[in-house]
């Protein structure tokens, strides 16, 4: 490599100058053909890996927030232990679900969006304020959403303001909803809400809350093909994390590894029996 013998060692002018608190618009200013939806795509629908079922719920300590491991591409199985629960900053995180490598890509955007802000204003934005910043990179993605490539994820956290749990739910327009209790998103997402809607308590406990979340992911992969329940031989189980005052935890490999055998097990002995009596 040869040496740069132009350059005076000094940052562009554009990292020195005073400017926003956002990350999306620095970069938008400094280098806008590297935001995701300044992209050039071809014409037509594009086939890619999709992420599939999201789901999450409230408890009076914080929130759960879980996501299957399936990835398709139209009727295939494209990888069966695929990441789609990620913090976002200390106390949030979001569940991608649509187009994988998107959906990773606007995370990692998100995060740095939420880092910057923190480091310009040296102060976290409130619950409120990453809520609506997501919804404004969902509506950045219209163009590529509008051919086949969207990305509709679930972001939750604790609410340090309010002293609670709370879920925001997005559509491909970034338009934003606050749900109350649980939600769910994806594919998979109408048999989880139907899950979820039986078991679901004002009053859980943090271990119920868990619990929950993956019985409802077992229930969405039991008649959605494109969500994968827990895999007990091939040690592949759903992502489960879990929010409070204390900041974002995700459980451990052996933790959701009991949480999958708790499950199935109930299952087997009451296939068809009463669901709320699995909590």
């Amino acid at each position: 490599m040869e040496p740069n013998t132009r350059s005076t060692g000094r940052l562009p002018a554009a990292f020195l100058t005073p400017g926003s608190s956002s990350f999306m618009d620095f970069l938008g200013a400094h280098s806008p053909e590297l935001l995701p939806g300044n992209r050039k795509l071809p014409e037509g629908v594009i086939e890619a890996p999709h992420g599939t079922t999201i789901v999450a719920t409230t408890f009076p300590g914080g929130v759960v927030l879980a996501g299957d491991r399936r990835a398709t591409m139209g009727n295939m199985i494209a990888q069966r232990d695929i990441e789609k629960v990620f913090p976002a900053d200390e106390y949030s995180a979001v569940g991608i679900a649509g187009t994988a490598g998107l959906a990773v890509e606007m995370v990692k955007l998100f995060q740095l969006e939420l880092e910057h802000f923190e480091k310009v204003e040296g102060a976290t934005l409130s619950l409120e304020g990453k809520a609506n910043r997501l919804s404004t990179m969902i509506r950045s993605n219209l163009g590529m959403a509008m051919q086949g490539l969207a990305v509709v994820p679930l972001f939750a956290g604790w609410d340090e303001g309010k002293e609670k749990g709370r879920i925001f739910s997005y559509d491909v327009t970034g338009g934003r909803s606050e749900e109350h209790g649980f939600a769910a998103t994806g594919s998979g997402s109408i048999f989880a809400r139907g899950s979820m809607k039986k078991l679901y308590r004002p009053d859980l406990t943090e271990e119920q809350a868990t619990t929950l979340v993956v019985q409802a992911l077992y229930d969405a992969a039991d008649d959605d093909s494109a969500t994968g329940g827990p895999d007990l031989y091939r040690h592949i189980y759903p992502i489960v994390t879990v929010i409070t005052d204390e900041g974002f935890r995700r459980l451990s490999d052996e933790e959701s590894q009991e949480l999958a055998r708790t499950v199935t097990n109930r299952r087997l002995e009451q296939p068809d029996g009463p669901r709320a009596a699995l909590l």
